[in-house]
């Protein structure tokens, strides 16, 4: 079996470090121009690596261009993975290698197909979530499930924990399922579409929190929003509360006001959060 890899980022370069670790070898990698994502979370180049083991290297300015089509199939790799890269592949190079193209998706597909991933996880209230290896298809989270790792998700689970778990679950997988790859003995299963769930892409202005709604929901969302995202937020006149770390409460005896001098305490129905980190942002004129 010959294999490639498309990735600029570096949880991509730990699942290459990863297919070496179980004395696997790359014939292909593919990354970004230098000049392009400079400033996306995690970029790394891959001139190093590939130098050091040998791989040919191609860069490109979309997965989906005759150039990256064409080393493919010149190269007759097997199995492609695409981890870490946000272009779609569409289906001319989803059908150059011989077997298909592999990626990794962060929750137990079917349920969670679409995009955030890790904040619903939290917002959702699950009790486990974890990572699914698959075949990539012409839909979007749709194809046949290679390998799954399940992660558990405890009461305190943050953003932060569970994307470094995600990150870790990733390079497990790796290491598991490549022998079976080159071994060709791998047996992909259809996704019961039954226990299918689709969940939507989110944007910073989906941190806010609402301040009818309940204490819980408010938690969570600090949680799931907290670093390596936007964080969760309440706007005042004078500017925005963002909030990193908070913790629930039904009564507290110092209750202080929201001016981002002292630590704020913020009144629900059900209960208070009381705010643990945060940032004020001065409301700019």
């Amino acid at each position: 079996m010959r294999f490639g890899f498309v990735t600029c980022v570096q949880l991509g370069l730990s699942c290459m470090e990863a297919i070496y670790d179980v004395g696997g070898k790359l014939d292909l990698a593919i990354t970004l121009e230098d000049d392009m994502a400079q400033a996306k979370s995690g970029r790394i180049y891959l001139d190093d690596f590939c130098g050091q083991n040998g791989v040919d290297l191609l860069k490109v300015r979309n997965i989906n261009n005759q150039t990256a089509v064409a080393a493919i199939q010149e190269r007759s790799i097997d199995w492609l993975f695409i981890i870490g890269w946000s272009q779609i592949a569409r289906a001319e190079l989803l059908a150059s290698p011989t077997q298909g193209v592999i990626g990794i998706h962060p929750t137990l597909l079917p349920v969670g197909r679409g995009r955030a991933a890790i904040p619903w996880a939290i917002i959702k209230g699950l009790d486990q979530t974890g990572v699914t290896m698959f075949k990539l298809d012409d839909g979007v989270d749709t194809g046949p499930i290679i390998a799954q790792r399940v992660i558990p998700l405890a009461a305190d689970c943050d953003a932060g924990k569970l994307y470094a778990a995600v990150n870790d679950a990733h390079v497990d997988l790796i290491r598991e399922v490549f022998p079976r790859l080159r071994d060709g003995t791998i047996e992909p299963r259809a996704q019961d579409d039954r226990f299918a769930t689709e969940w939507p892409g989110r944007t910073p202005q989906d941190g806010s929190i609402d301040l009818a709604g309940s204490v819980f929901e408010a938690e969570r969302l600090v949680r799931a929003t907290t670093r390596p995202y936007p964080g969760a937020f309440v706007d005042r006149a004078n500017g925005r509360l963002v909030i990193w770390r908070a913790h629930r409460a039904d009564r507290i005896a110092d209750t202080t006001e929201m001016t981002g001098a002292q630590p704020p305490v913020i009144h629900f129905s059900d209960g208070m959060l009381v705010v643990d980190e945060w940032e004020w942002q001065e409301k700019s004129n």
